[in-house]
C-alpha cells in the first residue's frame, strides 16, 4: 500500500503550480507551501501573487514567502510542519544544508531536462535553442550543488519543429506532474535506488537575458529559427526595419538549397509563403510578426494591410540605425 506522505511544496511560476495541483489531488497531504514574495506586475505595477500562491490560497493551505531560507529560524519554521519531504519545483531560492536536511526524507526537485544535460535556470529554452531532438524531466534528491543530486526517476519527450518554449513547457508540466506523483508513491524505494548523475554530458542552461532577443542576421537561418522558438513567448525575438522594432513570432527555414548572395538581413521575397530574409547562411521565412503598438499578425494580415510598408531589398538590422 502507498504510504501517505506529509509534503511541503516550494515553487513559484505556472510550471510549478501545475505540479502543486497534482500533489493536492493525490493521496499525499500538502501541509504548507513556500513561494516567492509578491512582485509588481502589469502596467500598474501592482503586487501580484505567484501562480503557486494562488493555488495554495484556493485550497486553504498555509503560504510562506521568505526572502531567504538561510538562518536557524528558517529551518525551525520548516521543521514545525513535521514534513516527510519537501518538493521543490522552480522555486527561485537556494536551499541551504539546514533546509535540505530538515524533512525526514529530505528535499526532492522536479527539473525540466534529462540531467545532467541543461542544469540551471532555463533548461527548456536552451534545449530548443540547441536543436535538441528530445528533452524531459528528472526527479532528483537535492544536494547543495546546482541540479547535481542523485536521480530518482526520468521521463522523456520528443521536441518537434513546432515546439516553442510555451508549448514545450505545457507538455513538460503534464509529464513532470505525472512523473512526480509516480515517484512520490514509492519515494522511500526510489531514494534507496537512486542513481548518481553521470560526469559526462553536463551542460548548463544559463538564464535568458533580454539582450539575446535581438536577432543577429549573420547567424544561419536555422540558428535564428531555433532562437525564435526558444524565446517565444518571452522575451521574444526582434529585429529593426526602417528603425522600427519588429517582433518576430514565427519563422521557418527556406527548404531550398541555394547560395546566399544578399547581405544578411535583406528582404528578398514577399509572397504567400512569408517574408523571406537572407541570413549568414540560408534564408529565413517569417510567417508571423508584430509591428510597434500592434497585435501579432498572421501572414495574410501582413499582406492585406501592411504590404506597402515592405520593400524588396530593404534590410532588417539587429539594432536601430
Amino acid at each position: 500500500m502507498t504510504t501517505k506522505l506529509r509534503v511541503v511544496f516550494a515553487g513559484t511560476p505556472t510550471f510549478a503550480a501545475a505540479h502543486l495541483k497534482q500533489l493536492i489531488a493525490s493521496r499525499h497531504e500538502v501541509v504548507a507551501v513556500y513561494t516567492q514574495p509578491d512582485r509588481p506586475s502589469g502596467r500598474g505595477k501592482r503586487l501580484s501573487a505567484s501562480p503557486v500562491k494562488q493555488i495554495a490560497l484556493e485550497h486553504g493551505l498555509p503560504v510562506l514567502q521568505p526572502t531567504t531560507l538561510r538562518g536557524e529560524d528558517s529551518a525551525q519554521q520548516l521543521a514545525a510542519f513535521n514534513a516527510d519531504v519537501m518538493v521543490v519545483v522552480a522555486y527561485g531560492l537556494l536551499l541551504p544544508h539546514t533546509i535540505l536536511c530538515t524533512p525526514r526524507l529530505g528535499c526532492i526537485n522536479v527539473h525540466a531536462s534529462l540531467l545532467p544535460r541543461w542544469r540551471g535556470a532555463a533548461p527548456i529554452h536552451r534545449a530548443i535553442e540547441a536543436g535538441d531532438c528530445s528533452t524531459g524531466v528528472t526527479i532528483m534528491a537535492m544536494d547543495e550543488g546546482l541540479d547535481t543530486g542523485p536521480m530518482l526517476s526520468r521521463a522523456s519527450i520528443d521536441i518537434s519543429d513546432q515546439h516553442t518554449t510555451a508549448t514545450l513547457t505545457e507538455a513538460l508540466e503534464a509529464l513532470g506532474s505525472e512523473t512526480l506523483i509516480n515517484t512520490m508513491d514509492s519515494l522511500e524505494l526510489a531514494l534507496k535506488s537512486s542513481v548518481e548523475q553521470p560526469s559526462v554530458g553536463v551542460t548548463y542552461a544559463h538564464k535568458i537575458t533580454k539582450a539575446e532577443a535581438a536577432i543577429d542576421w549573420q547567424l544561419s537561418a536555422q540558428e535564428i529559427s531555433l532562437k525564435i522558438r526558444a524565446l517565444s513567448p518571452a522575451p521574444g525575438c526582434f529585429g529593426f526595419y526602417h528603425g522600427e522594432r519588429i517582433k518576430i513570432w514565427e519563422a521557418t527555414v527556406d527548404p531550398s538549397v541555394r547560395q546566399v548572395n544578399e547581405s544578411p538581413g535583406t528582404l528578398v521575397a514577399i509572397n504567400k509563403t512569408g517574408l523571406t530574409i537572407a541570413c549568414g547562411e540560408g534564408y529565413l521565412v517569417i510567417t508571423r510578426l508584430q509591428l510597434p503598438n500592434k497585435k501579432p499578425m498572421s501572414l495574410s494580415d501582413i499582406l492585406n494591410g501592411h504590404k506597402d510598408r515592405l520593400t524588396l531589398g530593404d534590410v532588417f538590422t539587429s539594432e536601430t540605425q
